[in-house]
């Protein structure tokens, strides 16, 4: 992968093909990078079933968290969620924003967007929509969220900079964010960095864990809280596609972390302006 665009659309392209995929291939693998491993059911994604507003044709099991549970959604609120896929989280969030909410998921892959229209007719909701377009240039005006959500998303930007930069403009100030990631502590292994179906499969795209925090902070937001943190146990059928015996051993004894987490973060009250843009 030589370059931003390359990336993006090699994600367009693995994602076009989940959308045609059973939850259970999805969720057996890395972020439905393909139903790879013998050794367990579910990589990342947790259970939504208990959740209110849950509708299995909604759910293709590609998450990593649960960000619509932590997210302190309430009555009326304007929800966004970036990488909405068949319409998950937006289900759920419209469950608790109510008939006086609104819910906005963002997908720039059609074949996503396709099916959560589907689902969306289906379900009868009348303040729940889906826009196809890329979360680094948001389609949608600034001010405009109280809340907004991800699951497992932004790992497959390469400018997540750009993405929380997007992420600033379009909360209200006094909005929040809680979304839900997959974040490294050390390095991956050369040969995982640059396979492209585990790139596409989240885990080669995570950035460190700090880094991924600091970015936050210096995006201006306030109160940046991981919410919740689990390690991610990739099973060795998969690793051995791409390590040898040896390699993977030697993976697992050098404590590098592969972790999910869900982060909270304030836009500050007193916001009126891009941060470090001195207009304030």
């Amino acid at each position: 992968m030589n370059n931003d665009q390359e990336l993006k659309e090699l994600v367009r392209q693995k994602y076009s093909e989940i959308a045609l995929q059973n939850k259970e291939t999805n969720a057996s693998s890395c972020c439905g990078a393909g139903g790879c491993s013998t050794e367990v059911y579910n990589i990342m994604s947790d259970d939504y079933t208990n959740m209110e507003g849950y509708n299995a044709d909604a759910d293709l099991g590609l998450g990593c968290g649960l960000p619509t549970e932590c997210a302190q959604m309430k009555e009326g609120d304007t929800v966004i969620d970036l990488g909405s896929g068949a319409g998950n989280d937006c289900f759920i969030a419209r469950s608790v924003v109510g008939e006086k909410g609104r819910v906005i998921g963002i997908d720039f892959t059609e074949a996503m967007i396709d099916k959560a229209r589907i689902n969306v007719e289906k379900f009868g909701y009348n303040n729940v929509e889906f826009r196809q377009g890329d979360i680094e240039q948001m389609p949608v005006t600034a001010n405009v969220a109280d809340v907004i959500v991800s699951n497992c998303v932004l790992n497959l930007v390469p400018n997540k900079d750009g993405v929380f930069k997007e992420i600033y403009r379009v909360l209200k100030p006094g909005g929040h964010f809680s979304i839900s990631d997959v974040v490294l502590v050390g390095d991956l292994p050369e040969k995982l960095k640059h396979v492209a179906e585990m790139y596409a499969g989240c885990i080669s795209g995570a950035i460190q864990r700090e880094e991924y925090l600091n970015l936050i902070h210096q995006n201006g937001f306030k109160n940046v809280t991981v919410q919740k943190q689990k390690p991610i146990i990739v099973p060795n059928d998969i690793l051995s596609n791409h390590l040898s015996a040896e390699e993977i051993e030697a993976f697992k004894q050098s404590k590098v972390g592969i972790f999910s987490v869900t982060v909270y973060a304030l836009k500050p009250e007193a916001a009126c302006c891009e941060p470090g843009s001195g207009c304030c």
